[in-house]
């Protein structure tokens, strides 16, 4: 019985122990695969992204305080962040990247930048 390529189902020639026709139907074969995976780390990294830039947008001095609607109104989902600090005190600050924020009273929210 000959082997067929796992992507196209053409007859392979060559090796016994190979799968592919060549290296694109190789590729297409791993990113159909990947795919669900990888489009879920986009999703992901692009939420991120999204929060990142708007912490950046908000806070061109490094720190600054801003009402919770401002960022909800830009788009920012709380839901996503990269770390999380929690200082002696009790307080937690929220990272994307080196961009965070503070939940304070009042709906306002501190904004701040990670010092390196």
């Amino acid at each position: 019985m000959k082997k067929k390529c796992l992507d196209c189902g053409e007859p392979l020639a060559g090796r016994a122990d190979k799968k592919f026709c060549d290296d694109a139907c190789r590729s297409n074969y791993n990113n159909r695969r990947n795919a669900e995976e990888n489009g879920y780390l986009r999703r992901v990294n692009s939420i991120l992204k999204r929060n990142r830039k708007i912490l950046e947008t908000l806070n061109p001095e490094g720190k600054v305080k801003v009402r919770w609607k401002t960022l909800v109104s830009a788009g920012f989902n709380f839901d996503y962040i990269t770390d999380m600090y929690e200082t002696n005190n009790g307080s937690q600050y929220r990272f994307c990247y080196e961009y965070g924020y503070l939940l304070l009273d009042n709906d306002e929210v501190l904004l701040v930048k990670r010092k390196n």
